[in-house]
C-alpha cells in the first residue's frame, strides 16, 4: 500500500493472542475534557499547562515521504506557538500493534498513537475519551465516513479521533493491460483472473501478498470474501458464518487465480514488496494505496518504464471489480487515540484539535495528493481533486462505500482480534498452498468461533 519506509522488508507479525487481549482490555485510567485551542493561537500565548509540556505522538512511516516532512514542519510551527514541546516518533507500519500492547501493558509510552483499521476496539479499555473533539470535528468538517465512524466509535463513546482513509485500489500498467487486449479496466473478478493469466504467461504476473501484513493483504481478502456472498459473523456479531457456499466459492477463485495470474512469491510480502516489484517492472497490477503513482510522478528519473520512460504515465487505478456481488471494499481508515496512561491528555487533546484543523490538516491533505481522502465527505471538494492527474481522479470518491472487519456484524474488539490474526487472510493463504479450500474455510471457521463465540 505504500512505498519503503525504514528497512521494512523483515514484516512483524503482529498478532494478539487471546490472553493478551483479555490484558489489554482490563486496562484503566482517567480522561480529561478537551479545551480551545484557537483561542490560545489565536493570543499567541500558551496555556500554563502546556508551556515544557511534552507530547509523544507514535504513528506510521507514511508511504508518502513529503507527508511526513509535512507534519513535522506543522509540529515546529505549533510548538513555537504555543511553548509545548510536541514531538514525531515514526515506525514502520507493522511494528504499530506490538508497540501499542507494550505501553498499555506498561502503563507508560507515547501520549497519542496512530491507530490503523478499527484497533480502537481492541484497545478501548486503555483509551481516553476523546467524544468531544470528535463532535467538534464532525461539526467543523460534515460529519465522517461510515467507515471512519465504524473504525473509531463504540455506541456514544469515541475511543478515538478519525483522521483519514488510505484509499485501496489496483494499480496497474496500462500498456501491458492493454498488448493483451484489455483496454479497459476488468469488471468483474473472472475479466480480472483471465487478463492475469494472459499477462503472467508474459512474464508479468499481478502481484498480490498473502502475508502477515497490515494493509494489502486484508484489503484484498475481505473484500474478495465479500464478493462472494461471504461474510465472518451474522448480523449480531455473534454467530459465526464463514462455512457457506460464498466463502468456499471465493477460496477456489483465489486458488485459480494465485496459479493462473500471481507471482507466487507474494506469500512472503510485506506492503512494501508490491511497490518495489512494480516500481522495478516485475509486476503489471497489485492492490494498493496511490503512493506507488505519487512516488513514480515524483521521482521520474528514477522510476522508468522498459523503455527508459517515466512510469507514471503508464500508470493508472481501479477498484476491485465484482464478483457474484456487486464490487465490495475496504479501505484502510486511520485514528488518533489518545492513552488513557498518558499523564499529558489535556496537552494532547489540545494539539490533535489544531492539528485535525481544517488549515492544518489542508496543508498536509494537498501534500499527500490524494493518497489520503480525508475522514469525512468534505475533503472531496477540496480545489486539489481539480488539480490531479486522472489517474489519481478514483480515489476522490473511493472511501463511500468501505465496509469494516466483523461483517456482517458490527465493528468490535472481536472483528479487530480476528484481524489481528489474519485469520482470514490466512484462509486463502492456506489454500493457495495446497490446502483443500473446504478444509481452509473450515479451519478459518474454527478459529473465528474461538473469538466470536467464546
Amino acid at each position: 500500500m505504500t512505498m519503503t519506509p525504514n528497512d521494512p522488508d523483515k514484516p512483524l507479525d503482529s498478532r494478539v493472542d487471546r490472553r493478551t487481549f483479555l490484558r489489554i482490555s482490563g486496562a484503566a485510567g482517567v480522561a480529561v475534557a478537551a479545551g480551545g485551542v484557537e483561542e490560545i493561537l489565536a493570543a499567541r500565548r500558551a496555556p500554563a499547562y502546556a508551556q515544557g509540556t511534552k507530547v509523544h505522538l507514535l504513528q506510521w512511516v507514511d508511504f508518502v515521504p513529503e507527508g511526513d516532512v509535512e507534519l513535522r514542519r506543522q509540529i515546529a510551527e505549533y510548538n513555537q506557538q504555543t511553548r509545548a514541546e510536541v514531538t514525531l516518533e515514526t515506525i514502520n507500519a507493522n511494528d504499530l500493534q506490538a508497540r501499542i500492547t507494550a505501553a498499555i501493558q506498561s502503563g507508560s509510552g507515547p501520549d497519542i498513537i496512530l491507530m490503523l483499521h478499527n484497533w480502537p476496539h481492541l484497545y478501548q479499555s486503555a483509551l481516553a475519551d476523546v467524544s468531544d473533539l470528535c463532535e467538534w470535528k464532525a461539526r467543523d468538517q460534515g460529519g465522517y465516513y461510515p467507515e471512519s465512524e465504524a473504525a473509531a466509535r463504540e455506541g456514544t463513546r469515541w475511543l478515538a479521533l478519525p483522521y483519514e482513509i488510505v484509499g485501496g485500489l489496483i494499480t496497474y500498467r496500462k500498456s501491458w493491460f492493454a498488448e493483451v487486449g484489455a483496454l479497459e479496466p476488468p469488471k468483474t473478478l473472472d475479466d480480472y483472473r483471465r487478463v492475469g493469466a494472459a499477462l503472467k504467461k508474459k512474464g508479468r504476473p499481478i502481484g498480490q501478498t498473502l502475508g502477515h501484513t497490515f494493509g494489502d493483504a486484508p484489503a484484498w481478502t475481505y473484500p474478495l470474501l465479500w464478493g462472494f456472498g461471504g461474510a465472518e459473523t451474522d448480523t449480531t456479531g455473534k454467530k459465526v458464518v464463514l462455512n457457506s457456499r460464498g466463502t468456499l466459492e471465493s477460496v477456489k477463485w483465489m486458488t485459480a487465480f494465485w496459479t493462473e495470474a500471481c507471482d507466487e512469491g507474494g506469500l512472503a510480502w510485506d506492503d512494501t514488496n508490491n511497490n518495489r516489484a512494480f516500481h522495478a517492472n516485475e509486476v503489471s497490477a497489485t492492490l494498493n494505496g496511490a503512493s506507488i503513482y505519487i512516488v513514480a510522478k515524483r521521482k521520474p528519473d528514477a522510476i522508468k518504464d522498459e523503455f527508459g520512460q517515466p512510469m507514471y504515465k503508464d500508470i493508472s487505478h481501479f477498484a476491485i471489480p465484482d464478483g457474484p456481488q456487486r464490487r465490495p471494499a475496504y479501505h484502510l481508515a486511520f485514528s488518533h487515540a489518545v492513552m488513557k496512561y498518558s499523564t499529558n491528555q489535556q496537552a494532547a487533546r489540545e494539539f490533535l484539535k489544531w492539528l485535525h484543523a481544517k488549515e492544518q490538516f489542508g496543508k498536509w491533505f494537498e501534500i499527500e495528493s490524494g493518497y489520503n481522502v480525508g475522514a469525512a465527505a468534505f475533503w472531496e471538494h477540496h480545489p486539489m481533486w481539480e488539480r490531479v492527474d486522472d489517474a489519481m481522479k478514483p480515489f476522490r470518491t473511493a472511501a463511500r462505500a468501505s465496509r469494516m472487519f466483523g461483517y456482517a456484524g458490527p465493528s468490535s474488539a472481536k472483528a479487530t482480534e480476528a484481524y489481528s490474526k489474519y485469520i482470514i487472510t490466512d484462509m486463502y493463504a492456506k489454500a493457495v498452498q495446497g490446502m483443500p479450500p473446504a478444509q481452509a474455510v473450515a479451519w478459518a471457521e474454527a478459529e473465528l468461533r474461538k473469538i466470536y463465540e467464546a
